[in-house]
């Protein structure tokens, strides 16, 4: 049975956890900054954890990850 490819657009976007889980970078804010709050740029730094069903997804698309 051949390897399975990883799909590179879901490996430059999702990092595994050590358990398993997914994380992403949140999205919004790479330009026009000036309008948003420093409270929700604060926020919009972090990490976020996918929901299960969508780390289903991602395994799927990651399967060496």
């Amino acid at each position: 049975m051949p390897k399975m490819k990883t799909r590179k657009s879901a490996a430059k976007r999702y990092k595994m956890t050590g358990t398993g889980k997914v994380r992403y970078k949140k999205q919004g804010l790479r330009h026009i900054l000036t309008k948003k709050s420093s409270k929700r740029k604060r926020k919009l730094r972090h990490t976020a954890e996918l929901s299960k069903p969508e780390q289903k997804r991602a395994h799927v698309l990651l399967p060496y990850a």
